[in-house]
């Protein structure tokens, strides 16, 4: 009796689910508040005014208005939101 499978297929079949990195608004949008604006590994981009970051590192907005990137200094990128009124 064979005490090995023939076939491997059985043991291979396991795959992992996308993770949707990248931005899901673009500069000059308007958003609302709780909305995520990137999700990223890493803080590549930083939070600027009105944007937080959450435990896996993606940006969301903490108010109503529209999303503006920027760099400060040299290397570091920002993104804001500017509240409309």
């Amino acid at each position: 009796m064979a005490h090995k499978k023939g076939q491997g297929s059985s043991r291979n079949g396991r795959d992992s689910n996308p993770s949707y990195l990248g931005l899901k608004v673009a500069d000059g949008q308007s958003i609302l508040a709780g909305t995520i604006i990137l999700k990223q590994r890493g803080t590549k981009i930083h939070p600027g005014a009105n944007v937080r970051r959450a435990n896996d590192d993606s940006l969301f907005a903490t108010a109503n208005g529209i999303v503006k990137f920027r760099r400060k200094d040299r290397n570091r990128k920002l993104v804001s939101i500017l509240p409309n009124n």
